[in-house]
């Protein structure tokens, strides 16, 4: 928007100082042809009266001595011919239509306009005689050089001139457009913010711009703190009552528990099936106090070394073991991490969860490697996979693939992982992998980053 506002704006000066600058232009180049016209015709004018009293006296010797002196001085041809076309004095600069013109009797009006690049020479032709009598022609062929010359310093004037104010006006309207657009490029940085999860940005108050765009940013601040209101009172709603129902489903538990032994061989297996429910009941109760944890931006922990988590997630090793299924580990970026080199607190935590989907989800036999590469942590397996379809939908809250129904969890491991990435400034996305099975890939905000100095030193 800013360079669409600077763009119309320049536009409109610009046509408006073309529309004042090349009139201008043209009227000096017309007030110095006709100058140069009437100064021209001055002259002719007293040629033609000293030609029609040498020609009426028959003695012409000082009138070529005349038209030739004036040659020298102003470098203008002047000829001199009688009605019959035979030439009186000087000479260079006949012009037949001109001289004809002045046959007739009639003296020499305009002259083409004079612009820096033409024409080289104007002609004027003034008759010969008195009354109706024309005994001959003056034709004068002046240079035009000094009058291009003037025009020229004025258009050159004109245009610096235009310039000067074009650029004027670009530097204004720069000005006006910082100013219009102030409160919508202020609205921007806070809603990038907000989308960011930083609940609490707000456009400052009392800033400069259009009365009505501040009263946008008022609104706008009114709004937030409205949405960022509701979104508090959802994630403590969830907060509290996840929490309080840990109480009773653990009391549920033991009490079904001290159950078994008073129950018929024939009801081991609804109850053991009760037992799975309330299992799966508390799973999903703590999953939603770790989301709500995480939206509400509970402070991070301090970031990792690669070696911390590869020892981290080789106690996954043991669980992938009893269901043989080969785990493979790979954090050295390749050859290109080092002791010093760091990865967000979160990245563990997604690790666990995208293992434990495919602890589940792959069948035995099967490998999957942990790899950090290219400031990315991937965690690949050769499962069965996800359809193109699911990808996306797969990090939503509660969703649960159309062919795993069956297999336990609480449908949040990903919705979990994609806020703990977004939290720590990190992109959480998901791939097919080739040719099977399914890549959980963790892109780091500027790849692996050192510790600072003195964690860094043994």
């Amino acid at each position: 928007m800013h360079l669409r506002i600077l763009t119309v704006y320049t536009v409109l000066i610009a046509c408006l100082v073309t529309a004042l600058a090349v009139p201008f232009s043209l009227a000096y180049s017309s007030h110095r042809t006709g100058k140069l016209l009437l100064e021209r015709r001055a002259d002719a004018t007293r040629f033609a009266e000293l030609a029609d009293q040498a020609i009426r006296e028959g003695d012409t010797a000082g009138l070529a001595q005349e038209v030739s002196r004036y040659h020298s001085l102003y470098g203008t041809a002047v000829e001199i011919r009688d009605r019959d076309g035979a030439r009186v004095a000087g000479g260079g600069a006949w012009d037949r239509d001109q001289a004809d013109r002045a046959l007739s009797g009639r003296t020499t009006g305009s002259l083409p306009l004079i612009t820096p690049f033409g024409p080289e020479s104007a002609v004027v032709a003034e008759p010969v005689g008195r009354d109706a009598q024309v005994f001959g022609v003056v034709v004068m062929r002046a240079p035009t050089a000094a009058a291009r010359r003037d025009v020229a310093l004025v258009w050159s004037a004109v245009a610096a001139g235009s310039v000067v104010a074009v650029l004027i006006a670009l530097i204004a309207a720069r000005r006006l457009a910082r100013w219009i657009l102030r409160p919508v490029t202020e609205l921007d940085v806070t809603t990038r913010a907000i989308a960011e999860g930083r609940m609490d940005a707000r456009v400052a108050a009392g800033g400069r711009g259009p009365a009505e765009l501040r009263l946008l940013e008022r609104r706008f601040n009114a709004m937030a703190d409205a949405v960022s209101a509701a979104l508090e009172r959802q994630r403590a709603f969830v907060a509290d009552a996840s929490h309080e129902l840990r109480t009773p489903l653990t009391v549920l538990s033991l009490r079904l528990e001290n159950l078994e032994p008073h129950l018929r061989k024939t009801g081991d297996g609804e109850f053991a099936e009760a037992l799975a429910e309330v299992d799966r009941l508390a799973q999903l109760l703590e999953d939603l106090l770790e989301l709500a944890r995480v939206e509400a931006g509970a402070a991070a922990p301090e970031p990792i070394a690669p070696a911390a988590l590869a020892a981290r997630l080789a106690i996954w090793r043991e669980v992938y073991a009893a269901r043989e299924l080969t785990l493979t580990v790979t954090l050295d970026g390749g050859g290109t991490a080092d002791e010093e080199t760091t990865l967000p607190a979160a990245a563990g935590r997604i690790a666990d969860i995208a293992l434990d989907n495919a602890a589940k989800f792959v069948p035995p036999g099967g490998t999957v490697t942990v790899s950090l590469d290219d400031g990315a942590l991937r965690i690949a397996d050769d499962g069965p996979g996800l359809d193109p379809e699911h990808l996306a939908a797969a990090p939503g809250r509660f969703w649960r693939s159309p062919g795993h129904g069956n297999i336990p969890g609480s449908g949040l491991g990903l919705a979990i992982a994609a806020e703990l990435a977004r939290a720590a400034g990190c992109t959480l996305a998901l791939r097919a992998a080739e040719p099977h099975g399914l890549v959980v890939e963790v892109r780091l905000p500027h790849g692996p980053v050192p510790l600072p100095a003195s964690r860094s030193q043994p």
